[in-house]
């Protein structure tokens, strides 16, 4: 692979490509990794808390539903409607397409455009999936449970109407955010790895590209439970200078790896704008 890190050589080369791409809804990152994420791809979004991470899915959910791609977004840092008070901010108006939450007791009307699995969403499924074990005998899905996460993905796919019969696939590529995954192992960081390839294993389609978020650790400024990167296609790493040093936030990007992609090898520096988003800076 050329070891040219210029912006310039990535836009020469994605001539020659034939992958099927997603667009990440960020002009800069598109461009620096050949046009997109390859349909289908893995990408870790890793990264300390306030780096920006959130609102890359964000931008990523807002390009699939301006591209006409169902959208699952799964959240356990915050409630659906923070997030969309927070992209409104930044010019992306989630509340323009139709909306579904699996926590909701009432059925969507119409196909939604986006299935919300927030942690009422992954409580309510858990207490349907302990109550098909049956009270004796049967064991209790927890609420932060892989399993669990897995139902409701499922679940989210069924009411999209885009799973395959015999649940094998999906008839429609959908765009996948879980925000974050670390979540799921923050009592068990040592288990991150086999949680990753439970999660890949039972819900990676080729007609799904996903992110999924990693915290990082304040302490160490290293990824919280080991795993993730490991099963990744992708990894876009953010972090910032020692605010207590610089005395002002600066915030960076990187993209660490790729599959099938000649990308840009050099840090941006990321921007959030009010009523824009994110913007990236190529640090030459």
């Amino acid at each position: 692979m050329p070891t040219d890190s210029s912006l310039e050589h990535v836009k020469k080369t994605r001539q020659r490509e034939e992958v099927a791409r997603v667009s990440t809804g960020i002009r800069e990152l598109d461009e620096a990794i050949e046009g997109g994420v390859p349909r289908g791809s893995w990408v870790a979004i890793t990264g300390e808390p306030g780096t920006g991470k959130s609102i890359l899915c964000m931008h990523f959910a807002w390009a699939g539903l301006r591209g006409s791609d169902p959208v699952v977004y799964v959240t356990t840092e915050a409630e659906f409607r923070d997030v969309v008070r927070q992209a409104r901010q930044l010019g992306m108006d989630f509340e323009n397409y139709s909306i579904h939450d699996i926590s909701s007791s009432r059925e969507p009307q119409e196909t939604p455009q986006i299935v919300v699995v927030d942690i009422f969403g992954l409580l309510k499924v858990a207490r349907q999936l302990s109550e098909e074990q049956g009270e004796e005998g049967g064991r209790r899905y927890a609420v932060l449970e892989i399993q669990t996460l897995v139902a409701a993905i499922r679940e989210a796919y069924k009411i999209l109407g885009v799973l395959r019969e015999g649940g094998k696939g999906v008839t429609k590529h959908v765009r996948l955010v879980i925000d974050s995954l670390s979540a799921f192992w923050a009592d068990k960081p040592a288990m991150a790895r086999k949680y990753s390839y439970d999660l890949k294993v039972s819900t990676h389609r080729e007609n799904v590209t996903s992110y999924l978020v990693s915290q990082y650790a304040m302490t160490t400024k290293s990824t919280f439970g080991f795993g993730l990167e490991h099963i990744a296609d992708g990894v876009f790493h953010l972090w910032m200078d020692d605010v207590e040093k610089s005395r002002e936030i600066r915030r960076y990007m990187i993209i660490k790896k790729l599959r099938m992609t000649n990308h840009y090898r050099k840090a941006f520096k990321l921007e959030i704008e009010p009523g824009y988003g994110v913007k990236l800076v190529p640090l030459e």
